[in-house]
């Protein structure tokens, strides 16, 4: 299940989306699944500004669409916002589908691949942290070693 968030679309297909979203934005009449589309291409491309743009054009899809709909919305949203670390937002996409559909297996899931990456990154950043506050020590014992001479 980890893939889902390591997944990168192939370099045609988000092509091939990109291309029928903007003919359609040129033409004035984009088609919801065309937005989702693309949207669904961009969110799972290695370029954090593709996922954000898709993340915004998801957002809108949400605000504006029908009900049934809503749930793949917020499942690409919180995937989205998961592969850019924006963990806290992820799991609030991943709360609000689950009060739509408590069952769902594969949000769940989602919700412990989130959990246990917030958690990997929280003790990479304390030991980042270490790191730095001992090469401050080190360097300031070097100085002070270095005056006493």
């Amino acid at each position: 299940m980890d893939e889902v968030l390591d997944e990168v679309v192939p370099t045609e297909d988000l092509k091939k989306y990109e291309k029928v979203y903007h003919e359609q934005l040129s033409s004035g009449k984009i088609t919801q699944k065309a937005q989702f589309e693309y949207a669904w291409c961009l969110v799972r491309s290695k370029y954090s500004g593709d996922i954000r743009k898709g993340l915004i054009l998801l957002e809108e899809l949400f605000h504006t669409d029908k009900e049934e709909s809503k749930r793949d919305y917020l499942y690409y949203l919180a995937i989205g916002n998961a592969r850019i670390k924006e963990y806290n937002k992820a799991l609030q996409y991943v709360r609000g589908f689950l009060q739509i559909e408590p069952g769902n297996h594969q949000v769940h899931d989602l919700e412990v691949i989130i959990k246990r990456r917030m958690d990997k990154e929280g003790l990479v950043g304390v030991a980042i942290t270490g790191g730095i506050v001992l090469g401050i020590a080190g360097i300031a014992g070097l100085a002070f070693a270095l005056a006493k001479k």
